[in-house]
């Protein structure tokens, strides 16, 4: 799988400022923000529910 490093970061950051703009970067990192914040939320109230039930968590791929 692809893992940007140094550069390739300066590149993917230059193409997001040219195509969102200044003004937009604050929001759109605000609401990146918001969406994982949700996100991570979901992801424990499943796992509270699911022990609630009495039920062990499953375990995916990236659990080691």
């Amino acid at each position: 799988m692809f893992s940007p490093k140094g550069p390739e970061w300066i590149i993917i950051l230059v193409v997001v400022l040219l195509i969102f703009g200044a003004r937009k970067l604050p929001e759109l990192a605000r609401s990146l923000g918001a969406s994982a914040k949700e996100f991570r939320k979901g992801i424990q109230e499943g796992s509270d529910e699911a022990a609630a039930a009495g039920e062990a968590p499953t375990k995916t791929e990236n659990d080691s």
